[in-house]
């Protein structure tokens, strides 16, 4: 695991060459091939020195983290084009890059609670340094302050487990089972934020509007899924206390979930559409998670991977035809179709995602999320009725409303695609229905 750390550091001088910002890039893919090929997943930790190490969940969101990063280099072709501090932008990326991989394979908690809030202060520069609106400078500190606050509690947590164990290694805290709602609800909630559940979710439609596309593409496609990772690990020290109040979270999230598609039908914004719909896909991992069942654990991992994917794709259409349009607003991106013909097939294949069609690997998470809330209750189902209908009810409004209809009398040229963008856009769909193939991965390791 050290190896690919260093590898990491030793690429930051190279963002203060000149013009290599593509060698950066084309170095990320070249980590993440060298990941994909070490293929160590596997239930039990492994890898493991004395302060990293790797199981199949770490696996899976490292290899995320790596891609995504990646793809958001290639996204971020206008900080070139308009030389906007292009080498402060890449080594931001290549730091955030860091944090996120040492979050995700510490296997310490003390050290898993460090990386997890510096991974907050590129995200914070990004936000601040590419934003478009002047309203960047609230969405940041939104951002902060939410996260900050509501982890606080999580370090006396971490600091209660530690006078109490004597240590913060995870493996050696597996059988440990502590039956105090204090610590539960601190150990929980910096998490709920995290993920975000239903009313602490404010922070996120606000920081995907103002981000640039990198930002964005990093917020729904790996910073959220530090939430979920969390809960995944923490949740064997309070098991016990989680059986008896997970029922309030969970309730939160479905009804949640179904308000925030209500939402999303009157939005008017490409990207908070978007964001909003990331809140409500969360709240159905987050309730999965909670019913700490078997096909829920694995079902909320996939959809986890799933969602990065894909709505990290869905971020890249709606920059790229906010680069076309210079505006975000469905009344203006009207009848794409007409003006990018080859793009609407990117949209099709990415939306159809978004509402869990198969073959993509959201259907899979899906299925075994619904298995399993609808075991944990019945009563659940008339929330998961509601949520996967109006799911596929926004993103039916997302897609005809901004290919279809008359085009906006404004925009003057036809205008396709460049090359970058369709790979950009392929390499985003690809894994997302190829992994479907290779769904054990996804389903069977515990």
């Amino acid at each position: 695991m050290l190896k690919f750390l260093m590898m990491m550091i030793f690429m930051i001088p190279i963002c203060f060459i000149k013009k290599s910002y593509w060698m950066v890039q084309n170095l990320m893919f070249l980590v993440s091939f060298m990941f994909m090929v070490m293929n160590f997943y596997s239930y039990y930790w492994m890898n493991i020195s004395y302060f990293l190490g790797c199981d199949i969940i770490s696996y899976g969101l490292i290899l995320l983290s790596l891609w995504i990063c990646a793809l958001m280099m290639m996204a971020s072709e206008s900080v070139v084009r308009l030389n906007n501090f292009t080498n402060f932008f890449s080594l931001i990326i290549l730091l955030l890059l860091l944090m996120l991989y040492l979050t995700f394979s510490s296997m310490n908690l003390f050290l898993f609670y460090l990386f997890f809030e510096s991974s907050l202060i590129p995200t914070f520069f990004l936000i601040l340094g590419w934003g478009y609106q002047p309203e960047r400078l609230q969405a940041g500190i939104y951002l902060l302050f939410y996260t900050l606050l509501a982890s606080l509690p999580l370090l006396i947590g971490i600091f209660y487990i530690l006078t109490n164990s004597f240590t913060l290694e995870m493996f050696i805290l597996m059988n440990k089972n502590y039956m105090y709602n204090l610590v539960y609800i601190s150990l929980i909630f910096a998490f709920l934020v995290k993920m975000p559940m239903f009313l602490v979710h404010l922070w996120l439609p606000k920081a995907h509007v103002e981000a640039p596309v990198s930002g964005s593409m990093i917020l729904a496609g790996i910073l959220l899924k530090l939430g979920g990772y969390g809960l995944l690990r923490v949740f064997s020290l309070i098991q016990k206390t989680g059986v008896l109040n997970n029922y309030i979270w969970i309730s939160i999230s479905l009804i949640g979930g179904v308000l925030v598609s209500f939402i999303c039908l009157r939005q008017l914004d490409l990207k908070s559409l978007i964001a909003y719909s990331s809140v409500a896909h969360m709240g159905i991992v987050l309730s999965g998670l909670l019913t700490l069942t078997y096909w829920g654990v694995c079902g909320s991992y996939t959809l986890m991977i799933a969602h990065g994917l894909c709505s990290s794709g869905l971020f890249c259409l709606a920059n790229i035809s906010y680069e076309r349009m210079g505006s975000r607003s469905m009344l203006i991106n009207k009848g794409m179709l007409n003006f990018m013909p080859s793009m609407a097939l990117w949209w099709f294949l990415l939306s159809s995602a978004n509402m869990a069609a198969p073959p993509t690997l959201n259907l899979l998470g899906e299925i075994s999320l619904l298995n399993s809330i609808v075991s944990w209750s019945w009563l659940t189902m008339l929330s998961l009725a509601l949520l996967s209908f109006f799911s596929a009810a926004y993103t039916l409004y997302l897609y005809s409303y901004s290919q279809h209809g008359k085009i906006y009398s404004g925009s003057f040229a036809f205008m396709g695609g460049t090359v970058r963008e369709y790979l950009l856009l392929f390499l985003h769909w690809v894994p997302l229905n190829l992994l479907i193939l290779k769904s054990d991965i996804c389903m069977l390791w515990l």
